[in-house]
């Protein structure tokens, strides 16, 4: 007997749509392995028509009042907060992340991340008009872009769709917004919660491909793409941008130094570091997945965290016992075990290291030492539940190891040394640092990284203005 499959649709100008031409994307459940919907695989008339849509409500939304987009915000949290069991099973269904995990780690922060937003449409900072020029005065004027291309990753399909439409929205833009491939149900939940609040095409969502996300970004009408994904999906966004001019936005990988010294609580440092490098099954791009510990307590440090993994325990999402469900797909298995596969002769795997179960996309909590600098697995983002341990001599190799990669975007400090904190903070090349702890966020910080990790922050004041653009009116005072 063949169960039949759930179909999602697009959502565009206010309704439900297959793709124009009907072809449709398995969507698979990485608990189990099977395809659990169909989900559209959009082509360029289903993006040409979100586009008209978003650009036709643009006027109208761009000329709301700040107090009118706060409104419709808050809104948007009363509702996701009311439907916040649904969204959890549809996340969960999504990634195969724990549910109870899901309802308390990530439906708080999202809510709490809309309302900063709609307070935020308020409070547009800007220089005070003035005289700069005999017989003139100048005002500066904070504008929306107009409509934005938004492309979301599957490692928090939920809450990187908030920090992409709340931020627009709010700045009074309209968008139409991506998932990715692998997890469209919770964005078409989003779709049906949002779409009774606001106006038609002011928020659609398009489904498909990464062919779909690159028509969305090739399309003349978006005046802006923001992306959070992988370097190479960065750069093309970025090369196929620089074609009209559009701004761009991206978040992309990290690969964040966990730099421990010899003077920490061992066993606490220990502690919350496996939880802020398996938590989400690793799948995060500031996980504290690459740890450089002071060579004197390096032994140490490698045996409690082996017997922290040993501790740990993936499983199914209504297990209220684990910390983390299965990797997000196939391909990604296939990366982290890959990487393990090719690890060098002079590396130890010291826990973990293989899949957990023949059915899903499970991984074991792994911790792998002995490693170099120029190792693969040092150098590249693994994406999963994997944490590497280097040894350091003295402040100044910690900093030589913990910036000598592409990435930048997330790193932490483990001391008790107020001042070595400080010198560390400032010389890290990140673009956030945690000092005696990893991983946390709040919506009025900014997040985002350097080099290879991307351009563009997310969260606070900062991503908000990311959304705007600057005018300069000068007015005549001789009538």
């Amino acid at each position: 007997m063949t169960t039949e499959l759930r179909r999602l649709r697009n959502y565009i100008n206010g309704e439900f749509r297959d793709a124009v031409d009907g072809r449709t994307i398995e969507v698979v459940d990485p608990t189990t392995g099977d395809a659990y919907a169909t989900s559209p695989l959009s082509g360029k008339a289903d993006v040409d028509a979100a586009m008209e849509a978003a650009a036709a409500a643009f006027p109208a939304w761009r000329d709301t009042t700040p107090a009118e987009r706060q409104k419709v915000l808050l809104k948007i949290a009363d509702a996701f907060e009311e439907r916040a069991e649904d969204l959890i099973a549809a996340e969960s269904e999504n990634t195969g992340k724990p549910i109870e995990l899901t309802r308390t780690e990530e439906i708080p922060p999202m809510v709490d991340q809309i309302r900063f937003f709609a307070g935020a449409a308020r409070m547009l900072e800007g220089r005070s008009a003035g005289e700069y020029m005999d017989g003139f005065t100048s005002i500066v004027r904070r504008e929306p872009v107009g409509v934005c291309a938004q492309v979301a990753p599957w490692n928090y399909p939920m809450m990187m769709a908030v920090w992409k439409f709340a931020p627009a929205l709010a700045a009074g833009n309209t968008v139409v917004l991506k998932p990715s491939d692998t997890t469209p149900a919770s964005t078409v939940l989003m779709a049906e919660i949002i779409g009774v609040i606001v106006p038609k095409g002011v928020f659609n969502v398009i489904c498909g491909d990464r062919d779909s996300g690159r028509a969305m970004v090739e399309h003349p009408t978006p005046a802006m793409a923001s992306i959070t994904g992988s370097v190479r999906a960065g750069m093309q966004v970025a090369e196929s941008a620089a074609r009209d001019l559009k701004r761009v936005h991206l978040e992309l990988g990290g690969k964040a130094p966990v730099v421990v010294f010899e003077d920490v609580d061992l066993a606490k440092a220990v502690e919350d570091i496996a939880v802020a490098g398996y938590f989400n099954a690793g799948q995060d791009c500031t996980a504290a997945t690459r740890v450089l510990v002071h060579e004197s307590i390096h032994d140490e440090f490698v045996t409690a965290l082996a017997k922290a993994a040993a501790d740990t325990k993936t499983g199914a999402p209504d297990d209220e016992d684990v910390l983390y469900g299965p990797l997000n797909n196939a391909r990604q298995l296939q990366q982290v075990s890959g990487f393990i596969e090719r690890l060098p002769a002079h590396a130890r795997v010291e826990a973990g290291g293989h899949r957990v179960g023949e059915k899903g996309y499970f991984y074991a909590p792994t911790v792998v030492s002995g490693l170099k600098q120029d190792d693969e697995i040092i150098q590249n983002e693994v994406f999963g539940p994997v944490i590497t341990v280097q040894s350091f001599t003295d402040e100044a190799q910690a900093l030589e190891y913990a910036n000598g990669v592409e990435f930048a975007l997330a790193s932490s400090v483990w001391t008790k040394d107020h001042a070595r904190a400080m010198r560390m903070s400032k010389a890290l090349d990140f673009g956030c640092v945690w000092i005696n702890t990893h991983i946390p966020l709040v919506a009025e910080m900014p997040h985002g990284g350097f080099k290879k990790s991307g351009y563009g922050k997310d969260l606070s004041a900062y991503g908000f203005d990311d959304y705007t653009r600057i005018k300069h009116v000068m007015t005549s005072l001789d009538g």
